[in-house]
């Protein structure tokens, strides 16, 4: 089994989720957990995404995305600010990890995110995301404010930590970690063998 860890913030989850989707990746077969970055990111000393800090980085890494978007033929707009707060989408998630429309949700508030540069953080963008799957956005943002939901959130980040990872997306297959986009074929392969 394959649990493939991603971070709403994250412009590589955002392609490896897309991929995952389309390569019939999804729960059961692959299960998606949504952490939060920022809390490992601050035990490492940051207080923002190392693109931010490194501007070289950065530049680089947008034009990447850029890249792989059209690749991928996906839509690619860059949301400012950067990074954008996924932790409503990421309780939404957490909330909703057994329904069958998570894998369409996750990918539907990256797409509002990264291709149509729209603030995630707000409940209207993560509603219209769960209302144009049919699903009731009222319900379902409101199971996202429960603290049991909330506690799982965290216990995900603290367990992700603890299996080592340290940027989104990661891929793990027991005790094997896979990080960044470009190495979802390795885990893969990993997880096949």
């Amino acid at each position: 089994m394959i649990t493939f860890w991603f971070e709403f913030a994250s412009t590589y989850s955002y392609i490896a989720a897309e991929r995952l989707r389309r390569l019939g990746e999804t729960p059961p077969r692959t299960v998606w957990r949504p952490f939060l970055l920022g809390p490992i990111f601050k035990a490492q000393g940051y207080d923002t995404s190392p693109f931010n800090l490194l501007e070289a980085k950065g530049a680089y890494m947008w034009r990447d995305v850029e890249r792989l978007a059209e690749a991928e033929g996906l839509g690619f707009g860059r949301p400012d600010p950067f990074p954008q707060n996924g932790l409503l989408a990421a309780r939404v998630a957490t909330a909703h990890e057994a329904a069958p429309w998570l894998v369409d949700f996750v990918c539907g508030v990256y797409r509002a995110e990264f291709a149509e540069a729209r603030d995630i953080s707000t409940p209207e963008v993560i509603g219209a995301a769960l209302s144009g799957l049919g699903v009731d956005a009222a319900d379902a943002l409101g199971r996202a404010q429960d603290p049991a939901v909330k506690a799982r959130l965290r216990a995900a980040t603290v367990e992700a930590e603890a299996r080592g990872v340290f940027g989104a997306p990661c891929f793990t297959i027991g005790d094997e970690l896979f990080w960044g986009q470009d190495r979802l074929d390795d885990a893969l392969r990993w997880r096949d063998r």
